[in-house]
């Protein structure tokens, strides 16, 4: 008999046809995981050595997380983008529990509560980044609801507001750099959604003195927790004084200066071996040295250009939820990104901050690809809205305007009948 091959009948357009969205904004997040897995095994040769492990270890690890954070995104980018609707209050209430579970039994880091064990299992989390994720969809799905109310100060701006600052101050305490990324964010979709910016500007100075009052009572409580870590690395940021500058700045420094403007080449890294979370915290560092400012320029053009996608989505949206789910996800992993660099090429102080798509994962690599998922799953169904109910369809034709006017609230996707994406007719090559 015969034995036929199963991969014979197998089409590659198929399977290119099963993924839908902005083409851009795949090729670029799949060029950044082959940047990452070159990265990575750089950079964890000290690692390994401490781990008594090998660097390929670490290597497969991290194809295991790009897998797992690939299917994730695929599966994310797969499903209608109004569920994410529904489900944001859900997850946003299960986030905050686990905020308050880590400042009280989270595991230590360097004085920092940011871990939750998984009991059983050598693996641990940050709930920082469910919780930064769980609020962006969370604000979009506010700021959709409330664009008629939204330059109202009580009707409007308070109820938007409020679960922004409850997230900062609980992620603030262990994670200061996390919480103003997060804000900061919050602020651009906020003032993308129509708020008045009397009352951004009154937020912000209330929230800079808010929390300087906090530290000076910590101060004269005695309580210390992370703010002698932060009041030491802006002291050394500030400090004109070289040998001031900490460990962890000059050592990236010589990595960069390394690099010149083609590199050493992959593999060749040698301050791989003594800067501090060279694979996570200092990866730019790391792929300078290696590819020179060559290779730091392709990396800034790609999030420069995911970015650019991510605003072209935003405009092209007819509902309010899925231009400010877009919003929020995109700027929040450029942001991210930049801070990252900033911090590697000492414009910035010190922080614990990834490189999105790059750094060595775990839980923030997976939300990244998830986040990274949800702004193909809004692309989609504006490239392809035939993938839509026809009466959902109908009904966002007739009334629908675009996001960024102010009529944006009447005409938005959010207020229309949610229909299963799975009761949408198929056509050739369609996932579903």
């Amino acid at each position: 008999m015969k034995v036929q091959d199963p991969m014979k009948n197998v089409d590659p357009r198929t399977l290119v046809r099963k993924t839908k969205g902005d083409r851009s904004l795949w090729l670029i997040v799949i060029f950044l995981y082959m940047i990452s897995m070159l990265a990575v095994y750089s950079s964890t040769s000290a690692l390994a050595v401490r781990k008594h492990s090998s660097t390929e270890a670490f290597l497969f690890g991290q194809i295991g997380f790009g897998v797992v954070g690939l299917f994730f995104m695929w599966v994310a980018h797969s499903m209608n983008y109004k569920f994410y609707s529904r489900v944001s209050q859900l997850v946003f209430f299960l986030a905050i529990p686990l905020l308050f579970y880590t400042l009280v039994f989270g595991s230590h880091v360097n004085d920092a509560s940011r871990w939750i064990k998984i009991p059983y299992t050598p693996l641990s989390f940050q709930p920082s980044d469910i919780a930064k994720f769980a609020l962006l969809l969370y604000l979009a799905r506010l700021l959709a609801k409330r664009q008629d109310v939204i330059t109202d100060l009580r009707k409007g701006f308070f109820p938007v507001i409020i679960p922004v600052l409850l997230t900062f101050f609980l992620i603030l305490p262990a994670n200061f750099s996390t919480a103003a990324i997060l804000l900061a964010t919050c602020m651009i979709v906020i003032f993308f959604g129509r708020a008045s910016l009397k009352h951004i500007a009154g937020l912000v100075g209330v929230m800079v003195i808010t929390v300087v009052f906090l530290i000076g009572i910590a101060k004269l409580v005695g309580y210390d927790g992370r703010i002698s870590t932060w009041t030491s690395r802006l002291s050394n940021f500030g400090s004109a004084e070289k040998k001031e500058v900490s460990f962890q700045t000059q050592q990236a420094n010589i990595a960069i200066a390394n690099g010149s403007w083609t590199g050493l080449g992959p593999g060749n890294s040698k301050q791989c071996n003594y800067l501090p979370h060279a694979y996570s915290d200092f990866i730019f560092a790391t792929i300078v040295e290696e590819y020179g400012m060559l290779g730091a320029a392709t990396v800034i053009f790609l999030y420069l250009v995911f970015l650019f996608r991510c605003i072209k989505i935003f405009r092209k949206c007819n509902g309010a939820f899925g231009g400010f789910l877009v919003l929020g996800l995109g700027f929040s992993l450029t942001i991210q990104a930049f801070m990252h660099m900033a911090v590697n090429v000492h414009l910035f102080p010190v922080t614990g901050i990834t490189l999105p798509f790059i750094s060595k994962g775990g839980t923030s690599f997976i939300m990244t690809c998830i986040s990274a998922g949800i702004i193909l799953s809004v692309s989609r169904y504006i490239e392809n809205p035939e993938d839509l109910n026809p009466d959902t369809i109908a009904a966002a034709t007739e009334n629908s305007t675009p996001v960024n006017t102010p009529a944006a609230a009447s005409a938005s996707l959010e207020n229309l009948p949610p229909t299963p994406i799975a009761d949408a007719p198929t056509k050739s090559g369609d996932p579903f």
